[in-house]
């Protein structure tokens, strides 16, 4: 082994590499329905290849936590903010409540078993999955009055006690939010879902991420005209109630230059788009439906985004704006969605647009571009990243960690972890609120995230590992059934709780908001998966936004109070 430990002694970072590799294979292997992940496989293959001696710079490691745990924030920020209101306050207590059960858990049974502050807060982030936990616990023993070799000794035991505890911690939530659960409040994940469709959509199904309805709102189809002889484009169009457009006339296989008053002659061919209920109507009024002689004259019609800025129409409703802004200037342009704070609205008459909203037009290129331009200003799509915001986000953050405030002799700090989540939160808020600057698209905001938290358990795993054999055999089963208790009691609770005192009646609506009370993304996977809907969807996204923040701050309030 003398040969890889030269080896990595010579370029640590291929160690590091290493073990993302290995470990990210190891946490795609399934074990029934239940996966590692990479962040547990990366944390055991850096233990594993630490073995040989390897010794990575701490800088890295700091600088990935930040730029994790920043992305953690900025991810989370506009649910968080949007998720503190009185028609979420059930979901809000619920998280709250299950992070206080955790807490109290960990803590008392630290005590009983005389477990250190490392081995505590690991076992709070294996048995409540919150891997952010090892960032911030490490962080807090850092700061510690110790000696750099007690300080190396606890941070390694926020890895074993993650590590043993970590699997059931993940399977532990399945069984609970998808079995438990439904048999507790006698219901059915599926069924209930359908109630809560039925009741929210009308009866219609709601989609989920890559599914589109077969008979979309906004259409395009060609008639020959007939009845519609003699009358003028204009006509046409304003009897519909500006529901339809007709975007081009084929007369003898050329295409007319379009005005408001042409006259269509018979077996003249018309264009017409917009809302599929009218223009299905559209082939009694102008002709059969045909299909176009050269597919090349198809008119090309696009989505545009535009940010709403207009000061004139803040607050007011779709039909109140439509009713203001003259016909010249709304023919042609549909509203295809609206998104606030990144968070879709429905596309109704009385659906008020407020300023920030982001408007997703429908149309021809010209009319898309005069609609956007009265909105406010476009909102072009970008894969780019703003790294001036990136950079002053995660400088803020690091700022706002070295601020301490001294309670007689104990210093209370929101550290390197919780000074950038805090300025993660508040600058994806201010992004989601105001889109003109900070892009960050979701896929690199995911990158951080993920590369971010592997690397930074990695480098935790290799600086530290040659310590683990030695942990686990004196509290590897000790720990385990510790952690199966963390992992079950706080849930267990929590669903009674959420039973009998916050009243939820249905098992899909609180299946969901007990696994993001929890940040359980496997069990909220299962949760969607049995239910075969998107209704869980909106109580997670409340609770898991709180539980990513207030699960997150449990390293260093265990490591205190341990």
């Amino acid at each position: 082994m003398d040969w890889l430990h030269n080896l990595f002694a010579r370029s640590p970072e291929a160690a590091l590499f290493l073990t993302l590799a290995i470990g990210y294979a190891i946490g795609k292997i399934n074990f029934g329905r239940f996966q590692l992940g990479g962040v547990g496989g990366s944390l055991l293959a850096a233990v594993v290849v630490s073995q040989v001696g390897v010794q990575i710079d701490e800088g890295v490691k700091a600088v990935m936590f930040a730029l994790f745990i920043y992305a953690v924030g900025y991810n989370s920020g506009p649910q968080f903010f949007n998720s503190l209101n009185k028609s979420s306050l059930r979901e809000i207590i619920l998280a709250v409540f299950l992070a206080i059960t955790a807490l109290v858990t960990v803590v008392v049974l630290a005590k009983l078993f005389h477990l250190d502050k490392g081995l505590a807060a690991g076992l709070a982030g294996g048995a409540l999955t919150q891997s952010a936990i090892i960032g911030t616990a490490g962080d807090a023993i850092s700061r510690l009055p110790l000696s750099p070799e007690a300080i190396k000794a606890l941070q390694a035991n926020v890895a074993i006690g993650y590590a043993v505890t970590y699997v059931f911690g993940s399977l532990g939530a399945i069984i609970v939010c998808v079995n438990i659960l439904p048999r507790f409040m006698k219901g059915d994940l599926k069924a209930d879902a359908a109630k809560v469709e039925a009741q929210l959509r009308g009866g219609t199904p709601a989609f989920g991420p890559g599914a589109t309805p077969a008979l979309p709102r906004l259409v395009g189809r060609a008639y020959q005209v007939r009845e519609a002889e003699g009358r003028t484009v204009a006509e046409i169009e304003t009897a519909a109630q500006d529901a339809i457009t007709i975007e081009s006339v084929l007369r003898a296989g050329q295409v007319v230059p379009l005005k408001p008053d042409l006259r269509l002659q018979a077996g003249d061919v018309a264009v017409v788009v917009g809302r599929r209920d009218q223009v299905v109507d559209m082939a009694s009024d102008i002709g059969p439906e045909t299909v176009l002689p050269d597919e090349g004259e198809n008119p090309v019609m696009q989505s545009r985004q535009a940010v709403f800025t207009r000061k004139d129409m803040n607050n007011m409703t779709i039909a109140e704006v439509q009713a203001a802004v003259d016909r010249d200037m709304r023919r042609g342009v549909y509203i295809e969605g609206i998104t606030r704070m990144g968070r879709p609205l429905p596309v109704l008459p009385d659906t008020r647009l407020v300023h920030g909203d982001v408007v997703t037009f429908y149309g021809s290129a010209s009319d898309t571009q005069r609609a956007a331009k009265a909105a406010g200003y476009e909102l072009v799509p970008s894969d780019k990243t703003d790294f001036v915001y990136l950079g002053l986000g995660v400088l803020v953050g690091l700022l706002i960690g070295l601020l301490s405030v001294q309670i007689g002799n104990v210093p209370l700090t929101l550290g390197a972890g919780g000074g950038a989540l805090l300025s993660g939160l508040v600058f994806g808020w201010m992004r989601a609120k105001r889109p003109m600057f900070g892009a960050m698209p979701h896929a690199a905001g995911q990158l951080l995230q993920d590369f971010g938290l592997a690397a930074f358990v990695a480098v935790v795993g290799l600086n530290s590992g040659r310590q683990a054999l030695q942990t686990v055999q004196e509290h590897g089963i000790t720990i385990f059934i510790l952690g199966v208790i963390v992992t079950l009691l706080p849930l267990l609770l929590t669903m009674l709780f959420g039973r009998y005192v916050l009243r939820y009646d249905n098992s899909a609506v609180f299946a969901g908001a007990l696994s993001g009370s929890r940040s359980a993304n496997p069990a909220f996977g299962e949760v969607l998966s049995k239910s075969e809907s998107s209704v869980p969807t909106v109580p997670f996204a409340i609770t898991y936004a709180l539980a990513n923040v207030l699960l997150t701050l449990l390293g260093p309030l265990v490591v205190g109070l341990v």
